[in-house]
């Protein structure tokens, strides 16, 4: 375990801060990173040490939301990528100003013991709009980022939104929030199907639906370097009631409940178990242009026939185009391990095909 010596304490002018012991080998990697490229790469790492795979030449922000690894603190700082907080409270609570500013200091602590780089507030909670709620949460942005800001130099503060603004009752005040913080990121998956009434299985984030919701973003006055497209590293598996010769999934019609698309029958598939399913799959990787998204059907050992919705390199570098063309801030992913990292030859021209679709 290393102090902070006093190269430390000038290493960025006087701004560095130090706050106890660093579990770096170099002290220098436990100051804040400061820097900020252009685009940004933006990562949730969940759980493990499948970090250490992940393309480093372009990440920019590793945000937290599995157990706290000094070693992936220290990884991260010496490839100048910020490491950030999971911020999550129950809207209800922070209503009391009070409530509000203990959590904060809460979290600038917590930031401050682990070496981090400032928060991700994934809130994610039905508001209606004008309630109390709506402005307690608006001010939780502005009082959070300025604590950060303050206590942190170079600190990074970030607000999860859905799709498109206000859907499944989450009324929140989009630009004033997306103005206060740092940046928004945009969690582009999980939508529901565009013909919601069909019950057909479909694309997590179809093309057309997915851009329509930045353009929705920026025209109700979010400034476009203030979005940061999240798109998903996993599908969907659906078991089909009834498939078409069209290659049409027939689902329950309970499928598709709320606003948000939420799917009761479908089930969370990571992109390193498709990959290795679909070559074995009854029809392998088949691509729908309306949608522009992948997809495959196979047979479970029950004899039920289903169909898998996934997003590939092809599909997600469709949509990068679109933020470099809208002049968004960059791209992310949830998340960072579901991957195959695997030393299977296979797997890693896999895995780099994902990476480098991120790229503009």
């Amino acid at each position: 375990m290393y102090g902070c010596t006093l190269r430390g304490l000038l290493l960025f002018l006087g701004a560095s801060l130090c706050w106890g012991d660093c579990p770096c080998s170099d002290p220098a990697l436990c100051q804040p990173i400061q820097d900020t490229r252009d685009f940004e790469v933006y990562v949730f790492h969940v759980r493990g040490k499948n970090w250490k795979n992940y393309d480093w030449d372009h990440v920019t922000t590793v945000a937290l939301f599995g157990p706290y690894d000094p070693e992936l603190m220290c990884f991260a700082h010496s490839k100048g990528a910020r490491f950030v907080l999971k911020g999550y409270v129950p809207v209800k609570y922070i209503v009391d100003p009070h409530n509000r500013t203990a959590w904060i200091a809460e979290k600038v602590k917590l930031a401050k013991d682990q070496y981090m780089d400032g928060i991700n507030l994934d809130i994610e909670q039905r508001v209606s709009n004008g309630s109390a709620e709506y402005y307690a949460l608006t001010a939780l942005v502005e009082e959070t980022t300025e604590a950060f800001h303050r206590e942190i130099p170079g600190s990074q503060v970030t607000f999860d939104v859905v799709w498109i603004p206000n859907v499944a009752h989450e009324f929140y005040n989009y630009t004033a929030i997306a103005d206060l913080c740092d940046f928004l990121f945009v969690m582009s998956y999980d939508e529901p199907p565009e013909n919601r009434t069909a019950h057909i299985a479909a694309a997590n984030a179809a093309f057309n639906q997915t851009i329509a919701g930045y353009e929705q973003f920026i025209h109700i006055g979010v400034y476009p370097k203030k979005l940061v497209m999240g798109v998903p590293w996993y599908g969907y598996d659906h078991i089909c009631h009834n498939l078409t010769e069209d290659n049409q999934c027939k689902l329950g019609k309970s499928s598709f409940q709320g606003a948000k698309g939420v799917n009761l029958e479908g089930t969370q598939v990571p992109y390193r178990t498709m990959m290795k399913q679909v070559n074995n799959s009854m029809t392998g990787r088949l691509w729908d242009d309306i949608q522009k998204a992948p997809f495959y059907n196979y047979k479970d050992t029950k004899g039920n026939i289903h169909q898998v919705w996934y997003d590939d390199p092809q599909s997600i570098s469709l949509k990068v185009a679109y933020v470099k063309k809208l002049g968004l801030r960059g791209i992310g992913m949830w998340n960072g391990d579901l991957l195959d990292y695997s030393n299977d030859p296979i797997a890693r021209q896999q895995t780099a095909a994902m990476w480098k679709a991120l790229l503009p």
